[in-house]
């Protein structure tokens, strides 16, 4: 069996059974019913043994998820942008809106054999592979392994922690000039770190605010859940925005702009860098301008 996944569990404020924990920790299977699928077929291991739902855990188990796409999948001819590719990964800028996998036909994972070119490395993959994740409606840059020694490397990159993840956003209200946010999420420690870049007024929001986000730890809806527990949610935000102020078909105001991390084969350190999508631009001007003039236009 491949291995495709792998992760540490961090010490947790309360015991967690195994089917209730990896819900959204494994990229190729982020759902429920997939996380339960994938414990019965026996594709997921705990501290090297194969895992039964109902396991407890603590912290510090570690938890395998090996191969379980023995077909390939049905290719959905979607064009996306690329960014970077060579033998052992790509790195695509993902558009708001698309899932970048589970039980659906039109995903990332499924068009990514339409868009990236075959790996001529000994170790390919058959089918490249996500090695994070990024929530359906927001947008950016996602890292694809080519290669079995990519996908293991720039996994325990991310399970150690190495790889540097910049997000950009539009928050609504006023936030400090930087920050922290130590709030746990599903009773699992979670932290972000916050940096302003512009705050503009607004007539129906009073302020917006256009900041850098840095998620330390990595879980299901971090970022979003994060800004509105401060009640300063992401513009555009259906799930968790407030009632009244979200921004109706623009979308989720928030963009992953920068990846930093060590190629697996090279050893060499990469920067990959884009800038949010105009519509950015476009309602911070646009908001400004009404607040200035006192009026919508």
């Amino acid at each position: 069996m491949l291995q495709i996944e792998k992760h540490i569990v961090p010490k947790l404020l309360e015991k967690n059974r195994l089917s209730d924990y990896l819900i959204g920790i494994f990229t190729a299977v982020p759902t429920r019913k997939g996380i339960k699928k994938a414990i019965k077929k026996g594709a997921v291991f705990v501290n090297s043994e194969v895992g039964n739902t109902g396991d407890w855990l603590v912290g510090n188990e570690v938890i395998e998820l090996f191969d379980l796409l023995e077909k390939q999948p049905k290719i959905f001819e979607f064009d996306l942008l690329i960014i970077f590719e060579d033998d052992d990964l790509a790195v695509i800028n993902k558009p708001g809106g698309i899932p970048v996998s589970g039980n659906y036909f039109k995903t990332i994972q499924n068009a990514l054999p339409h868009n990236l070119q075959p790996s001529t490395a000994k170790d390919a993959l058959k089918i490249p592979r996500p090695v994070h994740r990024l929530d359906a409606p927001t947008c950016g840059l996602l890292l694809i392994a080519k290669s079995k020694t990519a996908h293991l490397e720039l996994s325990k990159q991310f399970a150690e922690k190495t790889i540097r993840k910049r997000y950009q956003a539009i928050v609504i209200g006023q936030l400090p000039e930087n920050g922290q946010i130590d709030l746990p999420i599903d009773n699992k420690p979670s932290l972000t770190e916050f940096q302003t870049i512009r705050v503009v007024p607004s007539l129906k929001n009073e302020f917006l605010t256009f900041v850098n986000l840095y998620p330390i730890t990595g879980r299901t809806h971090q970022l979003r859940k994060h800004l509105a527990a401060l009640n300063h949610p992401i513009l555009g935000d259906k799930l968790y925005g407030k009632e009244g102020l979200i921004l109706w078909k623009k979308g989720l105001f928030l963009c992953a702009v920068e990846l930093d991390f060590i190629h697996p084969k090279t050893q060499e350190r990469m920067n990959i860098l884009i800038e949010p999508p105009k519509k950015f631009e476009i309602i911070l001007e646009r908001e400004e301008r009404r607040a200035k003039n006192g009026r919508f236009d």
